[in-house]
């Protein structure tokens, strides 16, 4: 959060066109950082994946109401993996028009 917020020693980090998030994260569980991300007046423009091992219809609901742009439940196997993630390259960073940093 310190990297997207610039704080610190991101002061100067550039800004991602796209957040892919996994909701079961190590130190913060990722439905927060969704949460937080969402409402952020700078950062709730950038996109977010959820990319996941949960199929949770639970977690896909709560995933949605915090406003994240797509669910993906991640295919275990590595090919099925990959196959995933250039799908997801080719439509949110070729065909989507994103929208750029706002000035400030």
């Amino acid at each position: 959060m310190a990297f997207l917020k610039h704080e610190g020693i991101h002061a100067k980090a550039p800004r991602p066109d796209l957040i892919l998030l996994d909701l079961n994260l190590p130190k913060k569980d990722g439905r927060e950082v969704l949460a937080e991300l969402k409402e952020s007046p700078v950062l709730k423009c950038i996109p977010v994946v959820i990319l996941t091992t949960s199929a949770s219809e639970m977690d896909i609901q709560g995933s949605y109401q915090h406003h994240a742009n797509c669910y993906i439940a991640k295919p275990v196997d590595l090919e099925g993996f990959l196959k995933v993630v250039k799908s997801i390259d080719n439509f949110w960073l070729s065909v989507v028009k994103l929208p750029r940093e706002p000035r400030s």
